[in-house]
């Protein structure tokens, strides 16, 4: 095993985690350069990230490192603190990590919307191009978004010297990339870019500011610094870092699960990792660290297996730093900026702005963006934070009310939740209604409270006071009818027992004071409600119909096959008589032409027979019923009587006689079906099957016969899994 492991590495992992070096080295040291920090801090970020992050996290595939996401907090933070006090804030943030991971909190972070989330890497992106865009034309960046928004239009209209070519043809290169053939792009892109522009600058000899690193990068002296005084400032820095950190890892990581099917990530552990390598990179002298989806994604897509790959990327990073730290010094800042300009653009993901639009949080998006673009990120997210809570309660508290003629009545719709806070445009849209009007008010709401109910009865007691009549019809929970009966419904969740109105018997829910009409009531209830929502089906029906079961089944009331078999229009083609009969020797000439009808022009797949318990007829066929047409119609099931095999429902025999005689009406009934030739040619030919079902009202339990037991079982457990 420990040998196919290994095997596993050298033809997976190795060559993934080959290339996701290749992508990571130019990112980092342009996310370096874009935090104003010491361009080696970015490798470090980037070894130990791979090394650390890799071996300790939650996220097998996720590859971690320096990340766009931090440069505008880290330039921030360097500019206040210096460098050594900001490795000190990068050490600590990973404390606070550690702490959150093991307080078992990490996935807490999922409850940001995903709203702030792109407005957040938006606002990201926009901060970096406006920053960068400078270094590319030659300049330098200003201290804020603002000020490098302010300064652009003189910086592009002055002398452009030979940075602005190798930042352009950097850009250009990424740009065309993806559009080059297939053997070409297996050379990562932003590695391809920066290689042909140093290449470029070299081979021109152009002067330009190139990448500095320290003499002897093993001997790093970037020493953490705890700060003399402002401990305040420090503090808030810390837990900005490590919150800006953890969310950008664990958003990451689940995004990567998406990528792949292997096993998920455990996100308290992934935060730990991560905590644990900013201790070391803070340590080191790095910058700040977190798992990164432009690597983490190229890393799938290269064929990951394991963890492995993520930590092979990181000694690949340290070895080409060692041995290569010449080649590093030939590159061209304004190439990395251009490197840079290209991702920032791409975190402006057009994609995410059309969903959250569609969502209804293009607010959310836009506070967050420019909160980070004007401000800080932190003051971005908060915004965005803020804004969406607000939105959430305006969402939570809504009620849509509309009230308009309707023939001689007028109609009343109110929905969603009725509050306090309803209360005076409910008022309003009450006052519309003509006094002695005839009122139909349909209330479907989620919640109603006290002062919502007492406008209502109000309202209405006065309407009905100046002779016009008001009837409420409640769809969903009574939270009204509840009210005036002196029980009012308090919780939300109180309505969980009610049964919903196309479930439940007219007499449930047609108010009293109404006129005795339920047919006329429930039809106008159809025209209403459901007509709309099964006008789509209906009309494929239209022109004909394919059901693929006959069904036949009692005339009690008690009985809907719909209702117990969960179908719809065009599903079942039903025949119901009293007991369910199919009547032998086709001795009955509806009878006939209906299975007739049903297997030679319909072409059904299945016949079922229903019976059920209490069933009149058969307590009838039981006790001999007087002389008359049904028990004319109950000789039919004679032969049901004379059958003497037991037959069990559930594993056991029914107590009363009706029903041990339904249940062997019901393997009678599909003896009968089978002397009709169609039937049996069919079955024989394996075009149709014929069923036996039995439902017993009491527990509304639908059982399913298994020829092979003799035994009716219930329809929700499989029959090899019974005994």
């Amino acid at each position: 095993m420990v040998i196919m492991r290994r095997l596993a590495v050298l033809r997976h992992d190795l060559p993934a985690s080959l290339v996701v070096f290749l992508v990571a080295v130019p990112l980092s040291l342009g996310i370096a350069l874009a935090s104003g920090a010491p361009v080696v801090a970015g490798l470090i970020a980037a070894v130990v990230g791979g090394i650390v992050a890799g071996a300790l996290g939650g996220s097998a595939l996720q590859v971690s490192g320096p990340a766009a996401g931090l440069t505008v907090v880290m330039a921030e933070t360097i500019q206040t603190f210096g460098w050594a006090v900001t490795c000190a804030i990068t050490v600590a943030a990973g404390a606070v990590q550690i702490l959150l991971g093991a307080s078992r909190v990490a996935r807490a972070a999922l409850a940001i919307s995903p709203a702030i989330v792109h407005g957040m890497l938006a606002g990201i992106g926009v901060t970096i191009v406006l920053g960068q865009v400078h270094v590319v034309l030659g300049g330098k960046p200003q201290s804020s978004a603002p000020a490098n928004l302010a300064e652009l239009p003189a910086q592009i209209v002055a002398r452009h010297d030979a940075a602005t070519a190798i930042g352009l043809l950097v850009i250009a290169i990424l740009l065309v990339w993806p559009r080059l053939p297939q053997a070409l792009r297996r050379v990562p892109g932003p590695l391809a870019a920066i290689t042909v522009a140093t290449g470029v600058s070299v081979l021109a000899g152009l002067t330009l500011p190139r990448v500095e690193l320290p003499a002897d990068l093993l001997n790093i002296r970037f020493a953490p610094q705890l700060p003399g005084g402002g401990w305040g400032a420090f503090a808030v820095a810390v837990l900005t870092i490590a919150v800006i950190a953890s969310v950008e890892s664990l958003l990451s990581a689940v995004a990567v699960d998406r990528l792949h099917t292997g096993p998920r990530a455990d996100l308290n552990r992934e935060l730990i990792g991560q905590g644990a390598a900013n201790m070391v990179s803070g340590a080191l002298g790095g910058l700040p660290v977190t798992g990164v989806i432009v690597r983490s994604s190229t890393n799938v897509a290269a064929g990951a297996k394991s963890r492995a790959s993520a930590v092979l990327h990181g000694v690949w990073v340290l070895v080409f730093v060692v041995a290569l730290a010449g080649v590093i010094q030939d590159i061209p800042l304004a190439a990395l900026a251009g490197l840079l300009v290209h991702v920032g653009v791409k975190l402006v993901n057009p994609g995410h702005l059309k969903t959250v639009l569609a969502h209804g949080d293009l607010p959310v998006y836009l506070l967050t963006l420019a909160g980070v673009v004007v401000f800080d990120l932190l003051t971005g997210v908060l915004a965005g934070i803020a804004l969406s809570l607000v939105l959430m309660l305006r969402r939570t508290l809504w009620s849509g009310m509309h009230a308009e003629p309707d023939g001689e009545v007028w109609h009343v719709v109110v929905e969603g939740v009725l509050t306090f806070l309803s209360v005076p445009r409910l008022s309003r849209v009450l006052a519309t209604v003509p006094a002695g009007a005839r009122v139909r008010l349909d209330l479907v709401v989620d919640y109603l409270d006290h002062a919502a109910f007492e406008s209502l009865q109000t309202w209405q007691h006065a309407h009905e006071a100046a002779g016009g009549t008001v009837a409420v019809d409640e769809i969903g929970h009574p939270w009204f009818a509840n009210g005036k009966e002196g029980r009012p419904t308090r919780s939300r969740r109180a309505g969980t027992g009610f049964v919903p109105r196309w479930l439940a018997p007219w007499s449930a829910w047609q108010a009293a004071e109404l006129p005795a009409q339920p047919t006329h009531r429930g039809a106008a209830e159809f025209q209403r409600r459901t007509a709309p929502l099964v006008r789509d089906t209906l009309s494929g029906l239209a022109d004909g119909q394919r059901p693929r079961t006959l069904f036949i089944t009692c005339g009690d009331s008690r009985i809907v096959p719909n209702l117990i078999t969960t179908s719809g229009p065009g599903d079942l083609f039903t025949i119901r008589n009293i007991g369910n009969l199919v009547p032998p020797g086709q001795a009955d000439a509806s009878m006939n032409a209906s299975i007739e009808y049903a297997v030679g022009v319909l072409e059904v797949s299945e016949i079922v027979v229903c019976g059920h318990s209490s069933c009149g007829a058969m307590a009838a066929l039981a006790s001999g019923p007087p002389p008359g047409p049904l028990t004319e119609w109950l000789t039919h099931a004679a032969p049901s009587a004379r059958r003497s095999a037991p037959v069990t429902v559930a594993g056991g025999i029914p107590e009363r006689e009706g029903d041990r005689l339904a249940l062997q009406n019901v393997l009678q009934q599909l003896d009968h079906l089978r002397e009709y030739r169609l039937v049996a040619e069919a079955e024989q030919a394996g075009r149709l099957r014929l069923t036996g079902m039995y439902f017993d009202v009491g527990h509304a339990q639908v059982h399913l016969h298994d020829p092979a037991t003799r035994d009716f079982h219930p329809a929700d457990v499989p029959a090899r899994s019974r005994g």
